[in-house]
């Protein structure tokens, strides 16, 4: 498996673990204004990096190229910043919300860069 995949399903496990334990808070508390924090931690950070992982675990070559560990980094450093502002803009932080809307354009560009690496990735 290459490095590039092993990165991604490191990251997604941590994803998933930071996401039960939101959901748990939340639970625990009974208060789920949280709620989207806690399905974006999940969807992009866990699901997504998982499904990238598994791409590249499929497609080792594309695994090794400068795009796909940028895109990594520029993906992971959106999500990373972006979930606890969400989080945190969602429980009565309303001054977060520009570190948000930057940081899910950070996100955008790692899916366009994701997108990019699919479409150069050839067949066989």
């Amino acid at each position: 498996m290459p490095i590039l995949s092993r990165m991604y399903f490191i990251t997604a496990i941590c994803f998933l673990i930071a996401g039960i334990l939101v959901g748990l808070k939340m639970s625990i508390a009974h208060d789920y204004a949280a709620v989207g924090a806690h399905a974006h931690i999940n969807l992009l950070g866990w699901v997504t990096m998982a499904v990238f992982g598994t791409f590249h675990a499929l497609n080792p070559h594309g695994a090794a190229t400068w795009l796909a560990r940028a895109q990594y980094y520029v993906y992971t450093a959106g999500v990373l910043v972006m979930t606890p502002a969400l989080y945190f803009l969602l429980t009565g932080n309303p001054s977060l919300e520009p570190v948000v809307a930057v940081a899910s354009l950070v996100v955008f560009a790692g899916v366009l860069m994701f997108a990019a690496i699919i479409f150069r990735t050839r067949a066989g």
